[in-house]
């Protein structure tokens, strides 16, 4: 169970009205009023009315308002949408399977931080896909925590082994190949969240 700022205990998602919800999870992502509104095809004082509890958007409206922000409905009502100490143990870390012969397991609790951690696992031969990506325009840390991969980013190609680390942007076409065969480690750093 956690602890609101004030000690209070934090039951769940209906404790918090979903405007202050919108307007924390807004801030973490570093979005004005203004660029959310026009995202979600709303006016800035409407979103603004919302986020102050003066309004009461409807739930096509809250999907717009969501997708504006990069998250998923469900997102505004996640239980661990403040800020400050959360332990996240290592059994309860959400996961995916991911492109090919690879898991990726999400290290950061809730959506509302300023960044996000992931771990990566990769077979042997593994990878993200067959075709590069990208998401949102974000700082994204790379870092080998086991193994060796080789990096490809725009029209370069970065071989990094265990203890090698590399920063890029995420909006520029990359994907992640093991290449040492024996199985891969990574950590990645996303801030501001986009992935």
């Amino acid at each position: 169970m956690a602890h609101g700022p004030e000690g209070q205990q934090d039951d769940g998602a209906g404790d918090v009205p979903v405007g202050e919800r919108l307007r924390a999870l807004r801030r973490a992502r570093r979005r004005t009023l203004r660029a959310v509104a026009d995202a979600a095809g709303i006016s800035e004082g409407y979103l603004s009315q919302v986020e102050r509890g003066m309004a009461n958007p409807s739930i096509a409206t809250l999907q717009q308002i969501a997708g504006a922000l990069g998250l998923k409905m469900g997102d505004l009502f996640a239980a661990d949408y403040t800020t400050g100490p959360r332990v996240l143990k290592a059994a309860a870390a959400p996961s995916l399977t991911f492109g090919v012969l690879g898991r990726k397991f999400r290290l950061t609790p809730g959506p509302q931080h300023h960044l996000e951690a992931f771990l990566g696992e990769f077979a042997p031969g593994g990878s993200t896909g067959d075709q590069p990506y990208t998401h949102g325009d974000s700082e994204e840390f790379l870092h080998v925590l086991e193994g060796e991969v080789e990096l490809h980013l725009g029209g370069e190609m970065f071989a990094l082994g265990a203890g090698d680390s590399i920063r890029h942007s995420s909006a520029v076409p990359h994907k992640l190949v093991e290449t040492g065969g024996d199985g891969a480690r990574v950590l990645w750093v996303i801030s501001p969240p986009s992935y």
